[in-house]
């Protein structure tokens, strides 16, 4: 059913930013900054306010974890100044996560209201030119966070040049996209026209807060920007410290969407049939995915009945790099290994198919060997999977991809999930 636009909830509000230079360690100087800023300004709800990246700290990886601790103090201040002003605030922080042996730390946008932290998204692309991937770890699964304003999209810096970022949140409902930034001077043009693609791809209003000012040798390009869903430049800072507030309408961008819409249309237009590969054409395949820097990574198995354990062992793998491919054994390669004389249940292309319509696999091989040992040789991956409690020094293939420079790793299987169980239970069932 076709809802008028004007029947629909679509509050106005205000959206903003407050650009300023960051400076590196000093979290009172920056916390005093968005102050004077904010009183400046004097924003009244409803509405939002973008800061830049880091912007309690700056990238100070001396520091960091130093600086991650005080993010729960900088929340609660945040807080302070919404509730004072009756607004959302937006930009990233440190953020430690404590893990089973360490603790890791990520680049998280935060969205603070009054009521304290409406939502949260962690920065899914690390640039490694400045060192980002030794200090911090990459956030994944994206998702819009509900604000009292809608559903809102985050991007942290970097992310801007990766519009499936984006595009996941947009298609699930965000009206609005926040991108908090530290962008060198010196791909400023980048800047600005990749924040006004994002609008325009995705029909969406954008408000990107940019640093400014110096650090070390490197000048951050300000131009902080508020765009419109049709790429219209609404506000735009300079190299200078400043701020805006501009009313926003949701009702404009659902017209624009209402004469063609760019955003709802998503066609699955893949053949997971065409996953399954002859060796010959995927060793070309994944020498060229090296060319252009993607990480290949392998694992292999028979894969007779697909189960839980299954699926989450190849997500996992997937995630160690660029692209996944899954040699799968054939018929005879199976009854090799002494499974049982009625092993395979299911026949090689059956099994093939059935992995290739996963969304983590990128390409299945079918391989008659006992092992995988000239599939992996031929294709020499960057990473080399295996399942269990392997070792590394058993795990077929793991001498010549060190050897290569690769790594290799063991992902402990989920318990209690096996074929073999599966069998016996249907057949005593």
């Amino acid at each position: 059913m076709n809802t008028n636009i004007t029947e629909m909830n679509s509050p106005r509000y205000h959206a903003g930013f407050v650009q300023f230079d960051v400076q590196q360690g000093e979290p009172a100087a920056n916390l005093a900054a968005v102050r004077k800023a904010l009183a400046r300004l004097a924003p009244e709800g409803p509405g939002i306010i973008v800061l830049p990246e880091l912007w309690s700290c700056g990238f100070a990886y001396d520091r960091l974890q130093h600086f991650a601790l005080q993010t729960v103090e900088v929340l609660d201040e945040m807080q302070r100044l919404a509730g004072q002003y009756s607004i959302l605030l937006a930009g990233s922080l440190p953020e430690e996560v404590l893990t089973e042996v360490d603790s890791v730390i990520y680049n998280t946008l935060y969205i603070v209201g009054p009521g304290g932290v409406a939502g949260s998204i962690r920065k899914q692309q690390l640039f490694a030119p400045m060192a980002e991937n030794q200090h911090f770890s990459a956030g994944n699964n994206p998702q819009p966070m509900d604000t009292e304003l809608g559903t809102v999209a985050g991007m942290v810096c970097y992310d801007l040049r990766f519009p499936d970022l984006a595009k996941t949140q947009v298609a699930q409902g965000a009206e609005l996209l926040v991108v908090s930034a530290q962008w060198p001077a010196v791909r400023r043009e980048h800047w600005r026209t990749l924040a006004q693609a994002r609008a325009i791809e995705n029909q969406i209003f954008v408000v990107g807060c940019n640093r400014c000012g110096i650090t070390g040798k490197t000048e951050f390009g300000g131009h902080s920007l508020i765009i419109g869903p049709d790429g219209t430049i609404m506000a735009e800072g300079g190299s200078e410290p400043s701020e805006a507030w501009v009313a926003i309408d949701p009702i404009g961008m659902r017209e624009i969407r209402q004469r063609f819409n760019t955003v709802g249309t998503t066609p699955y237009r893949f053949y997971d049939q065409d996953k399954i590969m002859e060796r010959g054409e995927l060793a070309a395949l994944t020498a060229r995915y090296r060319t252009v820097g993607r990480k290949v990574v392998f694992t292999n198995g028979c894969f007779d009945i697909l189960h839980q354990g299954h699926v989450t062992y190849l997500e996992q793998a997937r995630g160690e790099g660029d692209c996944l491919v899954v040699g799968v054994n054939s018929d005879a390669s199976v009854r090799a290994l002494g499974k049982g004389d009625d092993r395979p249940m299911n026949h090689e292309q059956s099994r093939a198919r059935i992995i290739a319509a996963l969304g983590c696999v990128d390409h299945v091989v079918i391989f008659d060997e006992e092992t995988p040992q000239k599939l992996i040789t031929t294709l020499m991956p960057d990473v080399l999977v295996k399942g269990g409690d392997w070792p590394v020094e058993r795990i077929v293939g793991a001498p010549e991809v060190l050897a290569a420079g690769g790594r290799v790793l063991s992902i402990p299987l989920v318990e209690n999930y096996s074929t073999t169980s599966l069998i016996k239970k249907i057949r005593t069932s």
